[in-house]
């Protein structure tokens, strides 16, 4: 039983630095295979931790107590179990739904407020920032009153057509200063 408890172990700590070194690679290479499998439990963190813990709960239990082999496999695969659904719980749960991207549509421009960064012509484009979340993006723009926005003007999107916000100045919109 011992042979089995450190292959486990090893297979577990090989998965951890295989992981950490080119784990993103395998991720990519491997993204949508196991789409199939819809049980969020069935996780390769949590199925790798799991057969860690047997594995090193195995070896300690067989080293330092006088169990016999039958209760030192039950004890482990109780011990695996535990910290498998603990792990699950408290790292790979929360992780997947605190996924965070500074990712956006277009179609959510109309409405938010940014400032000029090149200065847009009366008939021509200029550039615009944006915060979106954490993130500032820069988008091509277009006056949509037909007047020149120099640098720094406070702006808003009154639209978006071919991947051009049209933009007008926000204290004329609004009649207030930020």
């Amino acid at each position: 039983m011992q042979t089995l408890y450190l292959g486990c172990l090893a297979l577990g700590v090989i998965f951890a630095i295989v992981s950490v070194l080119v784990g993103d690679v395998i991720g990519n290479a491997l993204h949508g295979v196991f789409d199939f499998v819809s049980v969020d439990f069935v996780n390769p963190t949590v199925l790798a931790g799991g057969i860690t813990v047997f594995g090193g709960a195995g070896i300690l239990l067989t080293r330092y107590s006088d169990l016999e082999a039958g209760p030192i496999a039950a004890l482990s695969l109780l011990a695996a179990a535990f910290l498998g659904v603990l792990m699950y719980l408290g790292v790979v749960k929360p992780m997947h739904k605190s996924e965070m991207s500074n990712g956006f549509s277009m179609s959510e421009l109309p409405g938010k407020i940014g400032e000029v960064t090149v200065p847009v012509p009366a008939k021509g484009y200029g550039e615009i920032m944006v915060k979106f979340g954490a993130a500032n993006s820069l988008h091509t723009a277009a006056s949509f009153e037909d007047e020149p926005l120099p640098a720094g003007v406070k702006v808003v999107v009154v639209d978006v057509r071919e991947g051009v916000a049209w933009v007008s100045e926000f204290e004329k919109r609004r009649g207030v200063d930020l």
